[in-house]
């Protein structure tokens, strides 16, 4: 539980001015790793994807991954940057236990991209994150803390190294500072995130699943007073891996910082671990500067130098970026400017047109997602695509609702039962027996009960009043636990009531 002394952020935004700076690391899903033809497969058993190369053993020779190096360029170029003529590998040096050489193979001074952009949207305004570089390094292993509360290592019993993710090639796309953005500074943070998402699912050189580590951030946070020439000392909130973390990460930081600074105290340069639970961050260790890694070119691998014609041809074959392919949407849809901002904002660009593609109309697609299951996912406090459900089950559920096997209301009882693992929309109506009911003896019997309960409504229809109908219809609806047709009760009514 954080105990930071924290700053309304409305009220530290009359103050201070917040620059955020987003460094975001992606694994490719190559099938071998970066330097060596060890096994990328996510779930393997602890240390059984190994080898000499990727365990840094004396003797051993790397070779670069020709796959790797290939959609890096494509991100670069995805982003509007210029691809180097000539790039290398440099050696990082530190020392943890996920880093069995006691160096990471990295690129410093010469990056394979440089100078792109992205812009994003919030609110209806453009903002513009410009990209300083994207390079291609190698993952390291993973560290595992046993015995503590937090899974960190204070207050763990022992720790364990699993190398499977070593070597597996990292590309990190780091951007430049990102300042102007006031009160959008957490919304452009996580708009950018969402966006370079898109563009490596599009680019397919990534599952970028945060949850599976695949695509991690670095936030960048930190605060000037209001007019000031200077940036303020800046914190980086390490491997926020949800979209949603990513804004509460910068908002929190707002507003410690805030706090620190209104205390008259500085902001100390450091990184910080952010706490889900919570929405917080804490202390993790003062902020290294590049000279304190020791760079040097990496002597055991040829520097890269791409053929300007291979990445013509790789700039030509780019897929449809997310940003055309929301224009494309927008008009095939019908849709809205301000529509087609909605689903931006929720995420749910690419799970309603998953959902069309299996089949529904893009109006009842986006009448689920922007309703039924954003609120399930406002609740659970999680991102819309990170609910236990596809867009093919949705797109199942749609049907039913369209065929009449149920009505909305019932297919959101089935909505549950599959959001709560019970099987497809199909056989969760089915075990659940949520089927509208048909005209049986049994909602011939709820609605003359429902006529004779309520004798004084049944003679406000025989007189004329029809409207007063509708609370008959409610009647048959709760006797039948929502299971009925609310149309076909109506008619039966009516047939009852005004035709006679």
């Amino acid at each position: 539980m954080s105990t930071d002394t924290l700053v309304d952020f409305d009220e530290l935004l009359t103050r201070y001015e917040p620059v955020i700076g987003l460094e975001t690391h992606v694994e490719l899903g190559t099938a071998s790793k970066m330097f060596c033809g060890c096994s990328t497969t996510f779930g393997a058993e602890p240390n059984t994807q190994t080898c000499p190369v990727c365990l840094g053993l004396p003797g051993s020779l790397p070779a670069a991954n020709e796959a790797a190096i290939e959609a890096t360029i494509r991100i670069g170029l995805a982003l509007g940057c210029r691809i180097a003529t000539w790039s290398r590998f440099a050696r990082k040096n530190y020392f943890y236990p996920d880093i069995p050489k006691g160096f990471q193979t990295s690129q410093y001074d010469e990056p394979l991209c440089t100078a792109g952009h992205l812009d994003v949207e919030v609110d209806g305004e453009i903002y513009r994150v410009e990209i300083e570089r994207v390079h291609l390094e190698e993952d390291t292993g993973k560290n595992l803390h046993v015995g503590g509360s937090t899974g960190r290592i204070h207050g763990a019993d022992h720790s364990l190294v699993d190398y499977n993710r070593a070597g597996i090639p990292l590309v990190e796309i780091v951007t430049r500072p990102v300042p102007g953005a006031g009160a959008k500074a957490p919304e452009v943070a996580r708009a950018y995130v969402t966006e370079l998402r898109e563009i490596l699912l599009a680019l397919g050189v990534s599952e970028v699943r945060m949850e599976q580590g695949n695509l991690r951030c670095d936030v960048n946070t930190s605060l000037a007073p209001t007019g000031s020439l200077e940036w303020g000392t800046r914190t980086e909130t390490k491997n926020v891996n949800s979209l949603r973390s990513v804004e509460r990460s910068v908002r929190f930081e707002m507003r410690r910082q805030a706090a620190v600074l209104d205390a008259g105290e500085r902001v100390v340069q450091e990184t910080r671990h952010f706490h889900e639970d919570t929405g917080s961050t804490s202390p993790g260790r003062s902020k290294e500067e590049a000279t304190d890694y020791r760079y040097f070119p990496e002597p055991d691998l040829v520097p890269i130098a791409p053929d300007e014609e291979w990445v013509e041809k790789l700039r030509v074959a780019l897929p449809e970026l997310p940003a055309a392919r929301r224009v494309r949407l927008q008009q095939e849809w019908g849709i809205s400017p301000t529509e087609m901002a909605w689903l931006v904002n929720a995420g749910a660009v690419e799970l309603v047109s998953d959902t069309v593609a299996a089949g529904a109309s893009p109006g009842d697609a986006r009448k689920w997602w922007l309703g039924d299951l954003a609120r399930r996912a406002n609740d659970a406090g999680t991102d819309l695509g990170e609910l236990a459900i596809s867009p093919a089950q949705v797109a199942e559920l749609i049907g039913l609702v369209s065929a009449g096997t149920i009505n909305d209301q019932l297919a959101r009882q089935a909505l549950d039962g599959v959001l709560a693992g019970e099987g497809d929309p199909a056989a969760v109506v089915e075990a659940r027996g949520l089927a509208v009911m048909g005209e049986s003896d049994e909602l011939v019997a709820a609605v003359d009960a429902a006529i004779e309960g309520n004798p004084d409504v049944a003679e406000k229809v025989r007189g004329g009043k029809v409207q007063a109908i509708g609370a008959l219809v409610g009647a048959v609806m709760k006797t039948t636990r929502g299971k009925a047709d609310a149309a076909t009760v109506k008619r039966m009514l009516e047939e009852r009531l005004v035709s006679s």
